[in-house]
């Protein structure tokens, strides 16, 4: 008969045996297990010593058992203390499905006890409650067991309870007392005290307290402050004051920093009561805030309150409540400017004069109210109110650019048709500063209403006078710089009067090869009648005297005569 093939084994198989691990279970070092040694000896000399101390109503227990989760799971921890030193009946009970899950709980912990070997062990892992060892027995549930085996811990052991609170009753840990005050939120002054001194703000003041960034005077008169802070009152009569820079500091959140060390956490809102201590600036003292602002502003505090809403991002939902439900003036940043001061809202923009004209403008052209949101979105609103979260001009500007740019040109500027749409596409496009944008377009627009001055278009007159109104319109609107590369590029007659251009302005030093002889010789012939032209433009366009135009007219019929181009068309004046 053949012989079974032998195992096939692979090099580190026998370390690899060992080395396998359940997950969530490890090797406790000698520290844990004296910890958990010590623990349990303390349990099962006093198996009550994981209970709180009651303070609070219990009800009956009759035969049918009792409404109040606490005053049955006294009668049940009873039974398994009363045979905490019958090993086989603990662990019965242990592994029972029905009864209390603390009782059960109890029992794995006691059975526990009693074993000599306690290397391995499980591991809890919270982010609120941290890490914990503990001993697996039963079918207890993990932070019964952690609770009830780590109850000299003074949040830990508030993790046995957790059904009862799901009930609707009270429990409040602190370094050196645990209590159970029923159906009402009663927490005594020593836990209120012990739990502050251990937030994640540091506080300073007794009955009264305050973080950096705030005094006692401010916390004890509640006063109002410009940045805002935090009120938290407590039922013993305990204030505190949180202020915006300490809370933007927290590495735990504050409300759960204080909330852990109770049962249920998720009740914070019914042992203090939380206010947001800010108003607008502007907002007169002695008028209320808006009835929808303070509704919106509970709702976020308690949010706050049950730990579902960051430290940091308190300050901003508390002011951005308020601010939103204002509906009427001038809503900017965190001020607020009375429908009547709506120059003084103006003012409190910073940008250009042009800009804040614009924005008048567009105030004019409104028929109800319209939020400006930071992120450019523009929203219309019932209320005549006007919200802008952007205290600077030139973002508002640009999120209202698309819808009201048109009515600006128009208003401010006076364009309208095909130039008013083509300034308006181009800046929706650029999205160029807007300050630089109207200043550039209020040149440009006083530079071509100038031009308008100049008793003749240029296409009215013949060649090479066209090309002289050219070059002079050009050197207006944007310098005799731009004109040099225009004069050299003249053709035929337009080559003479390019050549004059240059004589008359010194730019001919390094050009006279561009032109031919017979060019030179023509523009030379020109240039006194092309300087009296430039003279007389110069005193119309930039001296701005009227008088000159008589001048620009006798000076372009000179240069007509002398450059043969023959009676000239009447002029527009």
């Amino acid at each position: 008969m053949a012989k079974p093939p032998a195992e096939v084994r692979f090099p580190g198989d026998k370390n690899r045996r060992r080395k396998l691990r359940v997950r969530g279970i490890k090797q406790a070092s000698r520290e844990i297990q004296k910890r958990l040694e010590k623990t349990l000896d303390l349990l099962l000399d006093d198996p009550e010593a994981f209970m709180p101390e009651i303070i609070g109503d219990l009800g009956k227990v009759s035969f049918f058992g009792s409404k109040d989760p606490m005053a049955m799971t006294l009668k049940e921890v009873g039974i398994v203390s009363s045979k905490r030193n019958d090993v086989r009946w603990l662990k019965k009970r242990m592994s029972k499905r029905s009864g209390g899950d603390v009782s059960r709980s109890l029992a794995g912990s006691l059975a526990a006890a009693s074993e000599e070997d306690l290397s391995t062990v499980s591991v809890f892992k919270s982010e609120v409650y941290g890490n914990a060892s503990y001993l697996k027995r039963g079918s207890g549930r993990p932070g019964h067991l952690v609770g009830i085996q780590n109850f000299n811990h003074p949040k830990l052991r508030l993790l046995v309870w957790d059904d009862h609170a799901k009930a609707g009753q009270y429990f409040f840990s602190w370094e050196g007392g645990f209590v159970f005050t029923g159906f009402e939120p009663n927490p005594p002054p020593e836990w209120v005290s012990w739990t502050l001194d251990n937030t994640s703000v540091d506080l300073q003041g007794e009955d009264c307290k305050w973080s950096t960034g705030l005094d006692e005077e401010t916390v004890r008169s509640d006063s109002i402050t410009k940045e805002g802070w935090l009120r938290l009152k407590f039922l013993d009569g305990t204030k505190v004051g949180l202020s915006q820079s300490a809370l933007a500091k927290t590495d735990e959140p504050m409300a759960r920093s204080i909330a852990v060390s109770m049962m249920p956490p998720n009740k914070l809102g019914e042992v203090c009561e939380a206010t947001w201590m800010w108003r607008p600036e502007g907002w007169p003292e002695e008028d209320t805030l808006p009835q929808e602002g303070q509704e919106r502003l509970d709702e976020i505090l308690q949010t706050w309150l049950k730990m579902s809403l960051e430290d940091g991002a308190l300050t901003r939902a508390c002011r951005t409540s308020i601010l939103n439900s204002i509906s009427h003036g001038y809503v900017v940043g965190t001020n607020w400017f009375s429908p009547d001061d709506r120059e003084g809202f103006l003012n409190h923009m910073s940008g250009t004069n042009d800009e804040r004209r614009s924005l008048a403008c567009i105030l004019d052209g409104l028929t109800g109210g319209i939020h400006v949101r930071s992120d450019g979105v523009v929203l219309d609103v019932e209320e005549k109110v006007v919200r802008l979260e952007d205290s600077s001009c030139h973002p508002v500007l640009v999120s209202l650019w698309p819808d009201y740019g048109m009515s600006i040109l128009e208003s401010i500027f006076g364009v309208t048709g095909d130039d008013a749409k083509a300034i308006h596409d181009r800046q929706s496009k650029r999205k160029q500063g807007f300050g630089a944008f109207l200043r550039e377009l209020n040149d440009s627009l006083s530079t071509a209403k100038k031009l308008d001055r100049l008793p003749w278009n240029s296409s009215d007159l013949p060649s090479p006078l066209s090309f002289a109104d050219q070059l002079v319109r050009k050197a207006a609107d944007e310098g005799l710089a731009s004109t040099v590369s225009m004069a050299r590029k003249g053709k035929g007659l337009d080559s003479s009067m390019g050549w004059a251009w240059l004589v008359v302005h010194d730019k001919t030093e390094s050009d006279s090869w561009r032109f031919d002889e017979e060019s030179r010789d023509k523009g030379g012939d020109w240039v006194p009648a092309l300087r009296a032209l430039w003279d007389a433009a110069i005193s119309l366009l930039v001296e701005d005297d009227m008088e000159s135009v008589s001048d620009y007219v006798s000076s372009m019929e000179w240069l007509a005569e002398v450059s043969g181009s023959g009676p000239l068309s009447r002029s527009k004046q």
